[in-house]
């Protein structure tokens, strides 16, 4: 296998330069190319192809649960924008503006959607009337702008593709429940189709979306001990509604304000499926949103019968639902195990003429590289369960590595000491007061990521004051 993988350019190693790698990974697994943009990148079919397969997954999920998608425009009026004080300062600096249109310039200046709130909540003002109206359950599909400072594919572009999620309920209770109902819907999408364990919690007021009351979020690690928030959302209370006027009759025939919630998932999740399971022969991805599952690759495929028994193996896979591949070009074998264990195919099929004579054919998982002969008339049943045992296979693994790396700290000293080697989750109780989560990010590097549903009680005092304790907060850096 060492000389097959020099067919391939080679991938630093993520012991020797972990930022190196990924970024090798992105660039020659052909998942992007970087744009003449500053700071944005060309999703490539791959990588677009791997979006496509969580947009199609997360996208039944919500159909499910009532929610309808709709389309918003990607400009907000500078007015629009002004109308939720707390929002617009949150997102003052990475906006993006538009002043002129043509060779004229606007009366107003127009900002390319950083998030779409005010538009939403202009929209309900306008079709919200009465309690028969609501609740509004929509969603969509887009690209926002956030002029970011420091750029990496898929973790932070000043252009990035996601889902928001806004919907808009009659009451107090309606609204909350839509807020964790989204909540666990990431959670499964990160735990069962990502294989990405995740911790879920409440952002503190500090970290909370700008114009949330409550912010939620699940929280992943990476091979680095790093963060990465995944999913978050919010619960706004009546305030936007208050802002952009948003009433309706309830059953009392009472003018009220509605209840709103946002919601959102983006490509960073493409990062974090590669920084959860890839290794240093390039991505390792999930069968769930892998968009080759298995590849064909023919063996001596210039002896009679190889290529044609290669194609009705394709055919018969294709037919059982399986997204296959079959490589007929004038590769190497070898270059093209090489090739697609970069790409993170879960299972490689070698199929030869020894093969055909004995009805057969060699498995290979990309994971563990274990090779398994199977009959070939036991393909459909084979395939489907190395698929299934292959991902739970990466989810124990990315669990492992969460769980050997959450600490449990008292004091400052012990935070500081807990990540001296490397980066790592470390749980600590806090009194409350942000004075002390500002010092905490500020002596150690690490801010909070949240606080976990799941609370445990590891001292009477604040890790940073020695006040009394009112939370257990799992603090990280983050990407």
């Amino acid at each position: 296998m060492a000389d097959d993988k020099k067919l391939v350019s080679a991938i630093t190693s993520m012991e020797d330069d972990f930022a190196q790698w990924y970024t090798d990974i992105v660039k020659k697994a052909e998942l992007v190319d970087y744009s003449s943009v500053k700071g944005c990148t060309i999703l490539r079919p791959y990588g677009y192809a791997i979006w496509e397969n969580i947009q199609r997954i997360f996208d039944g999920m919500i159909k499910e649960t009532g929610h309808e998608n709709v389309a918003m425009p990607m400009f907000i009026p500078e007015s629009l924008l002004q109308k939720e004080k707390d929002h617009v300062e949150g997102f003052a600096p990475e906006v993006a503006w538009v002043t002129h249109g043509g060779s004229e310039k606007l009366e107003e200046r127009l900002c390319v959607r950083p998030t779409s709130e005010t538009l939403f909540c202009d929209h309900f003002a306008h079709i919200v009337q009465s309690w028969r109206d609501l609740p509004k359950l929509y969603n969509q599909w887009c690209s926002v702008v956030r002029w970011e400072k420091t750029t990496r594919p898929f973790l932070r572009t000043r252009e990035f593709w996601w889902q928001e999620g806004h919907t808009i309920h009659a009451t107090k209770e309606e609204a909350e429940a839509e807020t964790l109902q989204q909540l666990d819907a990431y959670e499964t999408l990160c735990r069962d189709y990502l294989c990405m364990p995740v911790i879920k919690g409440r952002k503190t007021d500090k970290e909370k979306f700008a114009g949330a009351l409550d912010t939620y979020t699940i929280e992943a690690m990476m091979h680095d001990g790093k963060a990465l928030q995944s999913g978050t959302s919010h619960f706004f209370g009546d305030g936007f509604s208050r802002a952009f006027g948003v009433q309706f009759a309830d059953k009392n025939n009472k003018l009220s304000f509605p209840w709103q919630t946002s919601w959102g998932i983006s490509t960073r999740l493409i990062g974090g499926i590669i920084m959860t399971h890839g290794d240093n022969s390039g991505l390792v991805l999930p069968p769930a949103v892998a968009p080759i599952q298995v590849v064909i690759v023919p063996v001596a495929m210039h002896k009679p019968g190889v290529l044609d028994k290669a194609r009705e193996i394709a055919a018969q896979l294709k037919a059982a639902g399986i997204r296959v591949k079959l490589d007929d070009s004038d590769q190497s074998p070898g270059w093209k195990y090489a090739e697609y264990e970069m790409k993170g195919v879960p299972v490689r099929l070698e199929i030869g003429p020894r093969d055909i004579e004995k009805n057969s054919c060699v498995l290979v998982r990309r994971d563990n590289r274990e090779k398994t002969f199977v009959d070939l008339d036991q393909l459909n049943t084979a395939i489907p369960e190395m698929l299934e045992a292959f991902a739970q296979a990466i989810y124990k693994k990315a669990k492992d590595n969460l769980d050997s790396n959450i600490v449990t700290a008292t004091n400052l000293d012990e935070m500081k000491a807990a990540i001296a080697d490397k980066p790592k989750f470390v749980k600590a109780m806090w009194c409350g007061e942000e004075s002390c989560e500002l010092e905490i990010k500020e002596k150690t590097g690490m801010p909070s990521r949240c606080m976990p549903f799941e609370q445990e009680h590891i001292s009477d005092v604040c890790a940073c004051c020695g006040k009394p304790a009112k939370k257990m907060v799992v603090f990280g850096i983050a990407y």
